[in-house]
C-alpha cells in the first residue's frame, strides 16, 4: 500500500513571501524555482490579478507545516 500524500502546507524553508509555491513544490517533488518563474509567467499573461488572488487565497487556506 503507497504512504498517504503529503498534504498541502506552506513552506517554513523555502519561502519568498509565505511559502505557498515552496510548499505545492514540496507536495509534487517540483523545483520550487521552476514553480515560481511559471507562476510569474502565467500571472502576467493573465493581467496579474488573478495569479495575485489565487496566491492570497492560498496563503488564507494553506496551514503552515509543522515543525
Amino acid at each position: 500500500m503507497d504512504p498517504a500524500p503529503r498534504p498541502f502546507t506552506r513552506s517554513r524553508s523555502d519561502r519568498i513571501i509565505a511559502g505557498v509555491l515552496g510548499g505545492i513544490a514540496q507536495r509534487f517533488g517540483w523545483s520550487s524555482t521552476l514553480l515560481r518563474v511559471l507562476f510569474v509567467l502565467v500571472s502576467i499573461a493573465s493581467a496579474a490579478f488573478p495569479g495575485i488572488v489565487v496566491y492570497l487565497i492560498l496563503w488564507l487556506l494553506m496551514p503552515e507545516e509543522s515543525t
